[in-house]
Formats: C-alpha cells, structure tokens, sequence
C-alpha cells in the first residue's frame, strides 16, 4: 500500500494526461500557481499556440491584460470553493481579445485544477455556425481514484467526491463495487474489469455506476494496472468521466459513419503515420505524398495531427480517439485531410494507441479519392463484404475489427492480435491474408507454444544436413516456406528470450541463415503475431525483448471476449449447431429459448472456443430435432461463481486453464503464464490447485 500512495498519484496523473491531450474541446490543467501542466488540442486551437508551447505559461498570460486583475481574484476564489464557472477574456498572439465562458473543477488531482473553455454563442455565431455545433459536448469533471490490489479504493479525490457524492472518508477502505448498481452482480462485473486491467496493462469500458444518492449515470472508465520496478501488481489508476450526455450521441455517431461505400479494389498504398501526443513523429513517403509535405518538413517537427483535420470532424476524431482508449484501436472511419496547399483529400482512418504514458499512437491512412471517382457506382450503404472465414455475428465490435482488417490487410504491415485464448485470433490471421495481395500466396501457420523450445529455432529458419546430431537431411523452415506469402506466429510470446534476437534480426534485414548453414538466405514474408499473454509486462520481467515487441506491433488487433458481444451468442449457436448436424448428419430445427437464454447469460470463460465446443457436445447428445444441451454443467458453474468474485479466484480459473492447455505439464505452463517453474509451484500451492482440478 505503501508503493501504491506514494507512486500512484503520479501514474494517475500520466493518464489523466493521455485522456485530457486530445479533445478539440479546449481543456487546461493547471497547479495551484496558475501554471498551464497540459492542455488539449483544442486549447491550442483556441489561443492559436501549438499545444506544447501552452505547456508551462500561466494561465493569465492567456488573458486579455485588462482582465488579468479580475482574473487573480477568480483563481484565488477557485482553490478555496473548488467549483467556479463563469466568463473569461482572452487575448491571442496577434493580440485580438474574445470572450469565452469557462468551466472550472479545483483538486481533480492535489494541486492539479481543470478548466474547460467553450466559446461563446455570438463568436460561434459570427464565424457562420452555430454554437457548439462542431464541437463535441465534454464532460465538466473528472473522477480519479486509485484501487488496491483487493479492488479496494486506496486514494479518493475532489472530482470523484463531487461525481460520486461519496465524501473521502466514506469511499477510502470500500470496494470499487460501492460505485455500481445494485443489479449488478456485487463484486463479479469490478473485478473482472481489475483482472482484464492486470492481464491487458489498461482496459477502457462503458456502463451504468451509481451515485451516492441513487441516481444512475452511463460512467466512461479507464483503468491501469501499476507495478512497481519488479514488476509486481501494486494497484490500480482509475479515471471515470460522465457520458450520459454524450452515450445516445456516441452511439448515433457510430452508427452514422458506418463506410457508406467500399475501398476500391485495388487499393493504394496506405499511408502510415504515427506520433507521440498531437505531434507527428514518423511517417512514410506514402503519406507525405499524400498530403504534399516533405521529409523535412517532418524532421523540422511542422506537422502536428490536428492541424491535418477540418474542424468539422472534431466529433469524429474524438470518439476516435475515444475507442482507441477502449479498445485499443478505432473503428476505420472516413474523414478529410488538409493538402499542405490547402486543399482536401477524402481518406479512410484507423488509429491504434501504442503506449497510454507517454502517449503514442499509429494511424493507417488509406487515399479514397480513387473511389470517389466512380461514386456513382455505388448506391446503398454496404457494409463489409469481404470472406471474413467465420467470423460470424453482427455486433459493434466484430464489425470494428472486420473494419481494422480491410484497411491493414492491402499494406505489408505487421499486425499484432490481442485477445483471451479462444477469441478467434487465428480467424483474423487468415482473413488479413485472404484480403491482401499475397492471398494466392502461401499462408504458414506456426505454433510456437506447441514446438519444444529447443526445436523451435530448426521449425523457423530450418537446418543444414549434419548441422547437429540426427540431422540427416536439410530442412526448410517455415520462414523459407511462407517466402512470398504470409506467416502466422501464433503464441508468440512464448518464443524463448535468447531466439528473440534472431527473430528480430530476420525481420529487419529480411533474410536470416538455417541453422548449422552460412549461405544468407531472402526472404519476402508479411508477419502477423498473436497472444493471449500480457507482452508489456514480459517486457518487465525481461522475457520478452522490447525492439521485437514494437517491431511485432506496427498495427495492433485485439479480439473481444465473448462476454464483450453477447448479442453475438444466439447466432454463434445456430451457426455451430448447423454445422455439426450436418457433420454428423444430424437434422436439429430448433434451439429452445430457455436454452438460448441461458447461453446469453453464460460468461464463457474459454470465449468462442468453449461455446463452440459446448454446442458440439449438445449436438452429440441430441437425438430429435431439438436442440438438447448440458444446460446443468454452466448454471452450476454460474451459480458456483455467482456474486464470489474475486481476484484471487479469477487467477486461479487462469492458472488452472493453462494447465489443461498445456497437458498438466508445470515447466510448458510457467513457460505460458511467464514465471520459473518454482514461482508457479509455489503459486499452485497459495490458491490451492492440485492434479485432480485438471
């Protein structure tokens, strides 16, 4: 605990810094002194100072200096009262002055205070629009707190204090679940959000919590996971923003800008771009050409992101950001960017956050104005209509990453797939290969948790005739095989640390020697990666290499659990029931609704997979035309987790799944789970795991 109140607050404060930088809402933080700590894109955009020469100024060398006396007294009255609002008279570079009306929360942070500006009617007005109508709606406060490992709240702040109306003393000591409603299971839903935090580095959500009073509010929450130097889980940062104003406009946003017409089919090259907070740090020529700038307007550090954007995609661009958080990646979605001559270029759009502190993201750019060329063509709305092999549902997520898909899969980036065992990351492989340039080219699968870790490098780059004993022949690798076409490294984590460089070494200088072998060999291979385990803190305890891991994450994919998609279960379950009737020649008509119900309210651990394998052995054990499943064996794994949640159990269930994936074998488990096979041993022994749980 100790660690957690010392260290935390300032973590906490890294990622209020990653969430406030984006908004085109102009938003300021500021200390006791008046001194401007960060600000949003917006803000810079409003006083006409690029974001990071804000950083640093007082807040009242941004006012008009008449109105600066004024000013003093309001800061003042806002440290003692901690809530102000009112109107404030700003002065630009050029020395123009304009009112705008302000908004301030005092203690957010200690001695961090936020102010959030909006410009008035008639200025919004005189620049021929109306107010507010481009300018997405902001939440006015910010609720930070932090959490102990058990999920119980170890610091509590002004701003949750006045979200929440629990005052410090009463929220210190309580678990986080004191913040959801009642129907909620009491510990089940928080503790898995902690979990998935813990095992992800960050997790962002949405849904219902609660004040104090009773009054429910839709919460936008993210979460990280702290570890001290060893690596260890000391807590957790939270930051909770009120969206019940902006949820039913979000969604009607989404939906909005669903690709109303598809990427031509021979798509350009795509433009890729990435940067550390508003600014560009690298880009390809592609995307220079794009936008007629030149690499040394890029190394001169001219070009900054939201100067790219029209100011009528403000809203776009933060709900972007906004699932980027959340899900790791947005959504693609269609925009404009600015022509360095001033003119506009359509574009396709998918942002990825890279690293939350220091914020660092990726952006893939794809050129519409080919398509837009044979507009006329198109007619409806179409969503996606690529083979995505599978991949079967409907909802919001899948289609994010069906989206995420078609604008990766034209380029030869490596692409990196997150996500719970189960999830379907080797669906999203095989559909990136079947919609790039290379889909008539090989496409090689490898395993690399399933290979002997002594035999994985020979399985990769192969080996020479007599290059070590009973090498009786030369073996080509799976390197030499996917040359041209695809390789899919699956559990890629699992790759020992000291074959990790060899691996890097191939994919930079694109050849690599067999094993035993001196003859350099090329190769031409689009990588695509996936795993279930947490690589960043592999990268902490030094087993995983951090040149690889970003080498490996050009574009990262993270595939949902199903407990994510529920809405997806129902058709899930007539797909697979189709599917093994007719394998087994079976004639089943009709899934029960009780049946249907209580599949829907099934959490399903082991994702897709375990639903998957479920309804087989409900189709095995069906003998007429209705579905007849095992209902019994989930409700009373249901009732047996039912409101008993918690962290210590949860980290049980995984220890104990990876053991069954693994066979029972300790040393390929630890391998798995990233720890000495005596910490594991020792682990096994803590939570109570024994032989007879597999």
């Amino acid at each position: 605990m100790s660690w957690l109140l010392e260290h935390g607050p300032g973590q906490l404060e890294l990622l209020f810094r990653a969430i406030v930088f984006h908004p085109s809402v102009p938003i300021l933080i500021a200390d006791d002194a008046g001194a401007c700590l960060d600000a949003s894109t917006g803000a810079g955009k409003l006083v006409g100072l690029p974001r990071d020469r804000l950083v640093g100024r007082r807040v009242d060398e941004l006012a008009d200096p008449a109105f600066k006396p004024q000013l003093s007294k309001l800061w003042s009255a806002l440290l003692e009262q901690e809530v102000q609002e009112g109107s404030l008279r700003l002065a630009g570079p050029d020395g123009t002055a304009w009112d705008v009306e302000y908004s301030a929360r005092g203690s957010v942070l200690p001695v961090r205070h936020l102010v959030v500006l909006r410009q008035k009617a008639a200025a919004a007005q005189a620049e021929g629009r109306a107010a507010g109508e481009d300018t997405p709606s902001q939440p006015l406060d910010y609720a930070l707190y932090l959490l102990d490992v058990n999920g119980c709240i170890a610091a509590w702040y002004s701003g949750a204090a006045r979200i929440y109306g629990y005052a410090e003393a009463e929220a210190l000591g309580q678990h986080v679940s004191l913040l959801y409603p009642a129907e909620e299971s009491p510990a089940a839903g928080p503790n898995r959000e902690l979990n998935r935090s813990a095992g992800q580095g960050h997790f962002g959500h949405e849904g219902w919590q609660m004040r104090k009073e009773g009054a429910r509010f839709w919460a936008n929450c993210i979460t990280v996971a702290l570890r001290d130097e060893g690596e260890h889980l000391q807590g957790f940062a939270r930051v909770v923003r009120d969206f019940t104003d902006r949820h039913e406009r979000d969604e009607k946003l989404r939906l909005s800008r669903s690709r109303a017409l598809p990427v031509p089919a021979q798509p350009t090259i795509a433009g890729i771009v990435s940067g550390e907070f508003d600014r560009v740090r690298d880009a390809n020529d592609a995307f220079l050409d794009l936008l007629g700038y030149s690499r040394e307007d890029l190394l001169a550090g001219r070009l900054y992101w939201p100067d790219l954007t029209p100011r009528e995609y403000a809203l776009l661009d933060d709900l972007a950001h906004e699932e980027a958080l959340r899900f790791g990646a947005c959504t693609p979605y269609e925009k404009e960017l600015i022509h360095k001559e001033g003119t506009r270029v359509p574009v396709l759009v998918a942002a990825a956050v890279l690293k939350l502190s220091p914020f660092r993201w990726i952006a893939f750019v794809q050129d519409l104005g080919a398509r837009n060329a044979i507009e006329n063509v198109w007619e409806t709305t179409a969503e996606p209509q690529q083979n995505f092999v599978e991949m079967v549902g409907s909802s919001a997520g899948l289609k994010r990453i069906q989206r995420q898909i078609e604008l990766v899969a034209p380029t030869d980036a490596n692409v990196l797939i997150l996500g719970e065992t189960g999830t379907g990351k080797e669906l999203v492989a095989r559909a990136i290969h079947q919609l790039s340039p290379r889909r008539n080219l090989p496409f090689v699968i490898l395993n690399c948790a399933a290979i002997p870790t002594g035999l994985l490098e020979s399985e990769l780059f192969g080996y020479e005739k007599g290059a070590f004993t009973g090498a009786l022949g030369q073996k080509i690798g799976r390197f030499e095989m996917a040359h041209r076409g695809t390789l899919f490294l699956d559990e890629v984590g699992d790759i020992p640390l000291e074959l990790q460089p060899k691996l890097l070494r191939a994919l930079q200088e694109k050849s690599f020697e067999r094993l035993g072998g001196t003859r350099t060999i090329p190769i031409d291979v689009r990588l695509i990666a996936a795993t279930n385990r947490n690589l960043t803190q592999m990268m902490g305890d030094k087993l995983f290499r951090s040149d690889l891991y970003y080498r490996l994450k050009v574009f990262p994919i993270t595939t949902p659990p199903l407990r994510d998609h529920p809405e997806d279960i129902p058709v899930l379950a007539r797909y697979f029931t189709r599917k093994y009737a007719t394998a087994m020649n079976r004639k089943i008509e009709k899934i029960p609704s009780e049946t249907m119900r209580t599949l829907t309210s099934w959490h399903w651990p082991g994702n897709v997979r375990e639903l998957e394998n479920f309804i087989e052995r409900s189709v095995i054990l069906s003998q007429g035309t209705t579905l007849r499943a095992p209902l019994a064996d989930i409700r009373v794994d249901a009732a047996t987790s039912s409101g008993s949640d918690s962290l210590e159990r949860i980290e049980k269930e995984h220890v104990i799944r990876v053991l069954r994936e693994t066979g029972g074998v300790i040393s390929r488990a630890a391998t798995r789970l990233g720890m000495p096979r005596t910490t594991l041993n020792a682990l096994m022994r803590k939570l109570g795991v024994s032989r007879r749980d597999l």
